[in-house]
């Protein structure tokens, strides 16, 4: 039995481009939760919490333009990595991506192996930092308690 190491949410108003980023992803060990617009993906982050959103950038409600500004606004989610995964391809499309926050950009049609790839890589960056904030916690911690305990404070 495989455990779920992370969670994905893709956020498409596309039914089949849900299900094709979901069946691209399904030999891998990862819980999917979708959404199909804007709105909803904003209210799926807060129930989900997602270590990865795949957001589509021409959406219903909110663009994901908006909806990346908003996560990226928010303390609690500004820290989750995002995949724009869009139809749009010019250079404008991209850097607009990028300045609303998105952590990488894929074209549609996606190819398999590098939506896999840079899932991996984003999810490899998104779990070290989780990591390295839960040592620097820990070494907060510790050193408040030395501080204490020498009665410097």
């Amino acid at each position: 039995m495989t455990t779920i190491s992370s969670r994905i949410l893709i956020a498409d108003d596309n039914l089949q481009n849900c299900e094709l980023l979901d069946a691209y992803l399904a030999d891998e060990p990862f819980e999917i939760a979708m959404a199909h617009d804007g709105q909803e993906t904003l209210n799926k982050v807060a129930t989900f919490q997602p270590d990865l959103i795949l957001l589509d950038i021409m959406m219903p409600k909110l663009s994901g333009y908006e909806v990346c500004k908003r996560l990226r606004a928010d303390k609690a989610t500004k820290d989750i990595p995002i995949l724009m995964v869009t139809a749009l391809n010019e250079l404008g499309d991209i850097e607009r991506a990028v300045q609303a926050g998105a952590d990488d950009f894929l074209t549609k049609p996606v190819h398999r192996l590098e939506l896999t790839t840079r899932v991996r890589s984003l999810l490899r960056v998104r779990h070290l930092t989780n990591q390295r904030d839960r040592l620097l916690a820990y070494l907060e911690e510790v050193d408040g308690e030395a501080v204490k305990s020498l009665g410097l404070k």
